[in-house]
This record gives C-alpha cells, sequence and structure tokens, in this order.
C-alpha cells in the first residue's frame, strides 16, 4: 500500500477516510508550486511596471517641461523677427521715399543711370559739386574746337562728296574758312600730327584724352602741335584746311570712345549751360560708371590733377 495515502475528513456526519494515489499527490502539490511561483512571478512583473510607468511619467514631465521652454523660446524668436521685419519695412519705405527723391533730382539735371546701378553710386553722381563738374569738362572733350558756323555733313550714313558712293560718314564736317583756329576741346595728349596719306584725311590730328577718349581733326592746312606733347584745354593745335580727299575748306572733327565713333555734334554743343544734355544724347558712353571713376579719383586726390601718362623725359621738358 506505499503507493497510497489516506485523508481523513471530519464533519457532522463522522469521520471519513479516503485513500489517494501517491500520483494524485505530487499532481496536487506540483500545482501548487506553480501557483505560488505564477503569483510570485506575476508580483514582479507588476512591480517592474509600475517602475517604468513611473519613469515614463517622469520623462513625459521632462518633455513637457522642455516643450514649454520651447514654446516660450518660439514666442520670443517670432516676436524678435515680426520687430526686425518691421524695422526693414520702415528702413525699406525710407528707400523708397529716397529713391523718389533721387529719381526727381536725375530728371531735373536730366541723368539717367542703368537698371543695376545701385542706389549709392546714384546719389554719389547726383551731388556732384561744381569742382567735380570742372573736372569733367577739364577730361572729357566738350564745346567747339573751332568757332561754330553749323555743320556741313552731318555723323552717320551719307552721300561722300569725292567717291560719290554711300558710307558711313564717322565725324561732323565743321564749316569753316581756310586756317581757322583749332583748340583743344579737352587735356590729351597728341597721338599723332602730320600728313596721313593713306585714309584720305590730309594733314592729320589725333588728340588722345583721358577715360578711353580720343578726337580726330582732318584736312588742315597746318599742325601747330606735335606727337607725344602734353596739351591743356583750350590750347591751339592747329588750322583748318583743304588737304586729302576734301572738296573745299572745313574742319572734319570725330569724338571716340574706346574706338567706338560717337556723334560729334553733342559733344561741340556740350556747355556748362546744357551740363546734363550730353548724358540723354549719347547713350553709347556708361556715364554712370565713368562720372563715378572720375569723382571716386577726385576724392581720393582731391589736391591733384589728374593727368595722361607721358615719358619721363617729356615731363622734364613739360615742366
Amino acid at each position: 500500500m506505499d503507493n497510497q495515502f489516506t485523508v481523513t475528513i471530519h464533519d457532522d456526519n463522522g469521520m471519513k477516510q479516503l485513500n489517494l494515489h501517491n500520483v494524485i499527490k505530487k499532481v496536487l502539490l506540483y500545482s501548487a508550486l506553480f501557483l505560488v511561483s505564477l503569483f510570485v512571478i506575476g508580483g514582479a512583473i507588476i512591480v517592474y511596471l509600475n517602475d517604468s510607468v513611473d519613469a515614463i511619467s517622469q520623462k513625459e514631465k521632462a518633455l513637457e517641461s522642455n516643450l514649454e521652454a520651447l514654446n516660450s523660446k518660439n514666442e520670443e524668436l517670432i516676436g524678435s523677427i515680426l520687430e526686425k521685419q518691421k524695422a526693414l519695412d520702415g528702413k525699406k519705405n525710407e528707400l523708397l521715399v529716397v529713391s523718389d527723391k533721387l529719381n526727381d533730382i536725375e530728371e531735373l539735371i536730366g541723368l539717367s543711370h542703368p537698371e543695376n546701378s545701385s542706389l549709392t553710386q546714384r546719389v554719389d553722381i547726383a551731388k556732384l559739386s561744381s569742382e567735380q563738374m570742372n573736372l569733367i569738362m577739364q577730361y572729357i572733350p566738350n564745346g567747339s574746337p573751332i568757332e561754330y558756323h553749323g555743320i556741313t555733313s552731318r555723323f552717320g550714313y551719307r552721300e561722300h562728296p569725292t567717291l560719290n558712293r554711300r558710307e558711313f560718314h564717322r565725324g561732323s564736317d565743321m564749316k569753316a574758312k581756310m586756317n581757322t583756329a583749332i583748340y583743344a576741346p579737352s587735356d590729351a595728349i597728341v597721338e599723332f600730327a602730320g600728313p596721313h596719306k593713306s585714309s584720305g584725311y590730309g594733314r592729320l590730328i589725333i588728340l588722345d584724352h583721358n577715360y578711353g577718349f580720343k578726337t580726330l581733326y582732318g584736312h588742315l592746312s597746318k599742325v601747330a602741335v606735335k606727337s607725344g606733347t602734353f596739351i591743356s584745354k583750350g590750347d591751339l593745335i592747329g588750322y583748318t584746311g583743304n588737304s586729302g580727299m576734301s572738296n573745299g575748306p572745313h574742319l572734319h572733327y570725330e569724338v571716340r570712345f574706346v574706338q567706338r565713333a560717337l556723334n560729334p555734334f553733342w559733344f561741340i554743343k556740350w556747355t556748362y549751360a546744357n551740363y546734363n544734355q550730353i548724358f540723354e544724347k549719347e547713350t553709347k558712353v556708361p556715364w554712370l560708371s565713368l562720372i563715378t571713376a572720375i569723382t571716386a579719383h577726385q576724392q581720393l586726390n582731391p589736391a591733384t590733377t589728374i593727368l595722361p601718362s607721358l615719358p619721363k623725359e617729356q615731363l622734364s621738358r613739360a615742366k
């Protein structure tokens, strides 16, 4: 009977004894151990989950705190951006007012400007002083090189008076009697002075002025300057004539800018009285950048005069 065990039960009806097999005893024992283990493991899991929930809650609170701080900073940044935008709008409006006023000034003085020119450049040009205007008129050809009596043949295409064919006339033929005095329209170096047979200009003078300008004087009777010498505005350079391919006494006068032929008429008529007219009439010259360069040089060297480059031996003779 080793494989059995006895269970005694007492109740109102007396005592009863049950004989159970040992296998059932083991099953009951293992079941009890399993339940105990289950409760222990379940309790441990519950404790772990509670700890995890607490950690997550703390992290959530920290994230909420950080989010509040970020929102606060974001509001400050938005406020700062709005203030700066307001200030920029104010400056923009001020610049628009300045630009409008500058447009009025430019319109008044007849000075046009390229679309890509800055406001600073436009202001620099618009506030030209009388001294700076004098410099411009000193360095760039202006006024009539002879006593003005009109133009006999204008700049542009024409029938050549001696060749009898249509060709481009690069200058203006100025009406003049023989041996009319010719004067330099601005400071220059004499690039050429003498007979020029290959061109048909006869006796020719070429003056090399500042900032890319050149002037040519053709069909002369006599030259009064030598190549390589420096001359000032108003100096006598020669006399009109009828040399070369010419059908009568006159002065063939050309104005060039970086080898490009310009209409001399506007330079002949350019004086202090109509100082701003040239900026509208002659559009092939970048006046804005040119005048900016002249005024900038004058500001850097207010006590100096701009002279063309001369060899040292010529400078010594000029002194």
